[in-house]
């Protein structure tokens, strides 16, 4: 695998996975995790989050409905949760086959640019 970077993520799009693949190893997970840096890879590598906290929920919820907008154009959707109003913490793992995919990391890049 060639290390991947921020801009080359932000380029692709998600092909669907239904599963049948293999989910993205320890050690190559380490390797996307440096190309997304704001995100905390699972002890167990079959996930990824991050957290943040917004000013106010206004904020929060606008949040949430641009990441929304990012993950339905992609058609890969994490799990979204909000907290004490204001806090927000988004989850990402392909769960066809429970770990993570290229996908992840690809949502999470396009993610990390609404924040930038």
């Amino acid at each position: 695998m060639s290390e991947p970077t921020t801009q080359v993520l932000r380029e692709k799009k998600c092909l669907p996975c239904e599963g049948g693949v293999p989910a993205i190893g320890p050690e190559d997970a380490i390797e996307y995790v440096k190309a997304t840096p704001a995100w905390k890879l699972a002890d167990d590598s079959k996930s990824i989050s991050r957290k943040v906290n917004c000013k106010h929920f206004v904020e929060a919820m606008g949040l949430l409905n641009q990441i929304a907008d990012v993950a339905e154009s992609e058609q890969h959707h994490p799990d979204l949760h909000l907290t004490g109003y204001r806090n927000v913490r988004i989850d990402l793992m392909t769960h066809a086959i429970g770990g993570l995919s290229e996908n992840d990391f690809i949502v999470a890049a396009k993610i990390d640019e609404i924040l930038e």
